[in-house]
């Protein structure tokens, strides 16, 4: 992991927007839980920055704003969410690392890394929810990990392809 000041500028703009984005759906948080907009600076900086970055940025995002704006409500779901997005950042890093840096393999880099985001996410769900005398079922894991998601999953897979394609034309993401 190569620490420059471009990067920690960019890391501090990634948390930024991270933060900034629910905002945007705060006067309907049920669109916010939605469209998820936290999720996109944190798997776009995993294609900018790489894994390690995507990997903190993911980490601590969550539990920041939590602890800045009270939302998402820190247990369960900011706890959760940072684990997940965790995962979103360090897979992004590193399958785009590894692949071939043709633009399909973008997409395939994003679906691997939801993917592999929402089972973490069920699985600290599923720990958390048992630390704290709860149960998280089946139907949890499908309603919040998929089909609420609908609109947020759609959203991703059309929108952070063409910004990294058009990152990369910009040479603004190097071949990590």
């Amino acid at each position: 992991m190569k620490i420059t000041t471009k990067n920690l500028t960019l890391s501090g703009l990634f948390i930024a927007l991270g933060l900034y984005m629910p905002f945007l759906t705060a006067q309907v948080p049920s669109i916010g839980s939605r469209l998820l907009p936290m999720h996109i600076p944190v798997l776009i900086s995993g294609f900018v920055l790489g894994w390690p970055y995507g990997l903190i940025i993911g980490l601590i995002t969550p539990v920041f704003r939590s602890v800045l704006f009270g939302m998402p409500p820190m247990i369960p779901t900011a706890l959760a969410m940072s684990f997940e997005l965790a995962a979103y950042g360090a897979i992004t890093g590193l399958l785009y690392r590894l692949l071939p840096k043709k633009d399909v393999y973008t997409l395939v880099t994003l679906v691997i890394a939801m993917i592999v985001g929402r089972i973490v996410w069920g699985t600290a769900s599923y720990l958390i929810f048992g630390l704290s005398g709860r149960t998280f079922t089946w139907q949890l894991l499908v309603a919040n990990g998929f089909v609420n998601a609908i609109p947020g999953i759609i959203l991703q897979l059309f929108a952070i392809p063409l910004l990294v394609v058009a990152l990369k034309r910009a040479r603004l993401i190097q071949n990590v």
